[in-house]
Formats: C-alpha cells, structure tokens, sequence
C-alpha cells in the first residue's frame, strides 16, 4: 500500500473523535447535542424538545413518537466539523427502557460524555449507563447541567461521583453561584471566567484573571460569593485530586465541567477542552487480535438497524462503525455471515433524520448503509475475509408478552414488522416450539409501546398483546428436552434456533438449575 494512504490515515484519524452522550431522562441531554450542533454550525436554530406546540423539535428527536413524548428513544447520530475537529455525537435514548439500544450504541464510541442534573445528582439510570461505560475502559467526561437553577452543592455533587460511580473526578472549572445567584465560571487551568448573562446567551465573554484571588472577580460576583469561591478553590487545591491525563484515559478520573446547556453557558468551554483531551479513534477486537484505526484495509462492523427513518420511502438504514482503513463509495467488502462480496453503494452520513451521501469516510466516523434485509447487529464487514469483529452484548428481557395480528389478512405486514423490528433490537422474538405462538421479550414497558405504535403507524397493522407473568430468560447450552422443563419453566426458541427458558420468579430458575445442573443457563445468547 503508497505510503500517502498510510499518512492520510493517521491525520483523518487525529481529526476525529466518537463519543456518546449518556444521562437519565431530563437531565438535559437533547439541549447540550443540540447546543455542540450549534457551535458546529451544523444547525442554525436549536429546537426544544419540551416545546410540543411548536413546529420545532430536537432535532435528534425524530420519530413521530418520540416528538410527541418529548423525549429520545431511539439513537441518533450526528456529524459536524470544530477547529479541525470531525465530530460524531451518538445521542442515545434517554429512557430506562431503552438502555439495550444504549449499550450497543456505547460499542460504537471511542469515550462517553456523561450529563448530571445539578439539582438530582447521579440518578439509576446514569448509574446503569456507566457500568457499561466502566466494562468497556472507556474515557468519561462529566458535564454538571442546569446551573443557572438552585441545585446540590458542587462537592456533594462530586462526592456523590465518586461515592456512587467508583471514579474519580477533577473539576475544570468551578460555579461562581448558582440558580439565581449565579455569576459565571472560574476556568481552573486557563485562569479565566466565563460571565454568565441569561439575557443574552448567544454572546460568550470571558475575563483574564491571575487567579481564584484576583480583584475582578470580587467585583464582579461581590464580596460574599467571592470569599465562598476563593475558600472552595482552595480546598479543591488541597484536598482535590490532580488532572491526570493517564487516568483520564484509562477511565479512572472523569474531568468535570459546570454550566447551563439552555443557555448557552459553559458548553463552548466544555467542547473545546473535550475535543482536546478526547481520545482519537480507538482499536476494536477481533478474532484476529487487536484492529488498529490506521491498518490500511477497510473494516467495520454493524451496531444499529433502523427502520423507516423516511416514511415515505419505508427504508431501513444499518449503522456501520468504521474500524480501520478509508471507505470509499462503491467499495466491495465481505459479509462474514451472509459469506457474500458486497458493494456499498449509497452510504450516509446524518445529521439525526437529513442525510448526505458518502463519497469518503474514515475511522471513527458513523455512516448509513441502505440495507435490504441482510444485515444484523453485529454484522462484521471487511475487505480481509477472514475477520471477524468481537460479537455485541445482547441482554436479558424482563418483560413478556404474547402477540397476535388482529387481522388474519395482514398477516404478511405482521410479519415483516416483527423480522424489520427484531433486526432493529427494538424487541427480542420467541417462538413456542410446537404451536408457533409469538413471544415478545422487552427491558422496559416502553418498548412495548413503542413496537404497538410503529406496527400500526409503520406497517398499519393493528396487534394484541398478552401481558406474561415470566421475569427472566435463560438461553440453555447443553442436551435440552424442552419437554422435561415444562414443570417449572416454558421453553422456547429464539430468532436462531436457540433453546430459551422462561420463569416467572427466581425460585423457579433455581429450581431447575439444581435440577440440570448439566445445563448451563446464560443470561445472554451463546
């Protein structure tokens, strides 16, 4: 390979940085996507999420659903260019019920930008989020929202990180005030301060100073605020743990930044010192080892498929993580599991539901593939045909119910919504061995919801479900007679063949693994 290819690389490769952006609903994660988007210039007018009368809506918030909700339920991916900088934002959903959709999302980013409502502090969902963000070993930036409203103290806040999390933080900047009293932010690195004005949010004005004791900053926020920060910065210098760049890395040390993503406040400062300290795109596993961002030939796996982002083209677009090598448009790759050369064609890149055609792509960056019905979560698609990327988690249903078409006549739509859906991971499909009965296996309730609403609005059938009383789901390795299982579980088969056990409490699980103990019962799919 010309060595020009192997320079081109590590420069596009130094430009980009794929992170995701986790939080727990509310905490303003739609608002600070749309405010970075801003800065890109990738959008001209920030939507509102909350602003249901208005025509404007977030603009990662693109499912009718989830306009009239008002919050994300499926993920988004966005692209712009900062000061040299190629961003790819993946906006993952916001609700609990969506958390599957999340952790496949986070396989796809290189580091993870975490949202913490100033006034709730760290709440479940953040917590669930940041396990996965702490089993993958990947870098977590902490942005404390919601400022200019009264919340917590900023070290109850940093203590509650710690103590709940397991990481530990160092702030960059720190609040001058809060809620009503809020004056601005103090800049701990660069020795400035970022006035805050809510009347006017499009203007950023930042004032030099030669430190937390310097004069201006009594003037500026008064002699009481002022001694109550010059008193906070000098604990933090003592007691505070120092900026490691090395843990920041290994994902032992978050670096904390304060501000107020509705109004404007504190986000530059955070993408600039974020797009700084990021890492680049990072090496994926493989059955061939490590896959590192500069090797020369294309690789990239699958980790989203959705359907029906343009209604009025009924399409359905796999979302393909690029690993290694440059994308050209019309590159011919193999599909390990199909065992089949494919040219890609028409692929994407998005800004949420608009979308550009690809003429060029490189490691880190995020593009569609139109997909016909071939691909899977998971899918790996390379030039070297015999790689194999690491296969993605798949979780446990807690939730179960029985499906049936209302329609005998529509039974075809039903079909094809439940296979277009399943690929998707919207849902998890199980049938009974004998009798062919649809089981469908969700994390959340919402899920439910979601898939009744699409199946009716997407493909105009109208279902029945049939709530289940079955907690867990355990997919069986080993000599299984589904008939031997019937006293204490149902068994059915998933979407490939695969036994599954189904209890309704956890004593009943027990039960049968005392009684197979030949058996092995996995929480996830072999």
């Amino acid at each position: 390979m010309s060595k020009p290819l192997q320079s081109r690389l590590a420069e596009e490769v130094g430009k980009r940085r794929t992170f995701a952006i986790i939080s727990h609903p509310d905490a303003g994660k739609t608002t600070l996507t749309e405010k970075l988007l801003l800065f890109g210039g990738a959008i001209r007018l920030a939507g509102t999420v909350k602003g249901r009368k208005a025509a404007k809506f977030a603009t990662s918030d693109w499912m009718e659903i989830e306009k009239q909700r008002g919050i994300s339920v499926t993920s988004s991916v966005m692209q712009f260019d900062y000061k040299g900088h190629r961003v790819n934002i993946l906006d993952t959903p916001g609700h609990q019920d969506f958390s599957e959709d999340t952790y496949r999302t986070l396989t796809a980013a290189d580091s993870a930008v975490m949202i913490i409502d100033s006034a709730k502090g760290v709440e479940a969902q953040t917590k669930k989020l940041f396990q996965v963000c702490r089993m993958r070993g990947i870098p977590i930036f902490t942005f404390i929202n919601k400022l200019d409203r009264e919340g917590r103290d900023p070290f109850d806040l940093l203590e509650e990180i710690e103590q709940v999390l397991g990481i530990r933080s160092h702030p960059m900047n720190w609040p001058i005030g809060m809620g009503k009293q809020l004056c601005g932010i103090y800049d701990r690195h660069k020795q400035q301060v970022e006035l805050f004005d809510e009347n006017d949010t499009e203007k950023i004005e930042v004032t030099e100073v030669s430190g937390y004791d310097d004069p201006k900053i009594r003037k500026m926020a008064g002699e009481h605020l002022h001694d109550q920060v010059q008193q906070e910065l000098e604990l933090l210098d003592v007691a505070g743990d120092d900026f490691d760049f090395e843990k920041v890395r290994q994902g032992e040390l978050t670096p904390v930044f304060f501000g107020s993503a509705v109004n404007n406040f504190g986000v530059q400062t955070f993408l600039e010192n974020f797009l700084t300290l990021a890492p680049t795109p990072t090496a994926r596993k493989s059955n061939e080892g490590e896959v590192e961002p500069t090797e020369t030939k294309f690789s990239g796996y699958i980790f989203k498929i959705q359907a029906n982002m343009n209604p009025a083209h009924r399409d359905r677009v796999a979302f393909l993580r690029i690993v290694s090598g440059k994308f050209e448009r019309g590159i011919s790759v193999y599909h390990a599991r199909s065992n089949k050369t494919m040219k890609l064609s028409q692929p994407q890149q998005f800004l949420a539901q608009d979308r550009d055609i690809v003429e060029e792509a490189f490691p880190g960056d995020i593009i569609g593939l139109f997909d016909p019905g071939v691909f899977r979560i998971g899918d790996t698609l390379a030039e070297d045909r015999s790689l194999a990327f690491d296969e993605l988690p798949t979780f446990s249903p807690e939730l179960f119910c029985k499906v049936t078409v209302k329609n005998a006549l529509k039974h075809k739509q039903y079909q094809k919504g439940i296979d277009q859906l399943t690929d998707e991971g919207t849902i998890q499909v199980f049938k009974t061995p004998h009798f062919e009965d649809v089981i469908l296996g969700v994390v959340g309730q919402l899920q439910f919801e979601v898939f009744d609403y699409r199946m009716k609005h997407e493909y105009g059938v109208d279902i029945q479900m049939q709530r289940l009383n079955y907690q867990f789901a355990r997919w069986l390795v080993g000599d299984v007679d589904p008939n031997k299982f019937r006293i204490n579980s149902t068994v059915v088969l998933d979407k490939n063949q695969n036994y599954v056990a189904l209890f309704e409490n956890e004593y009943a699980m027990r039960s049968s693994m005392e009684k197979f103990p030949d058996i092995q019962f996995l929480e996830t799919a072999p």
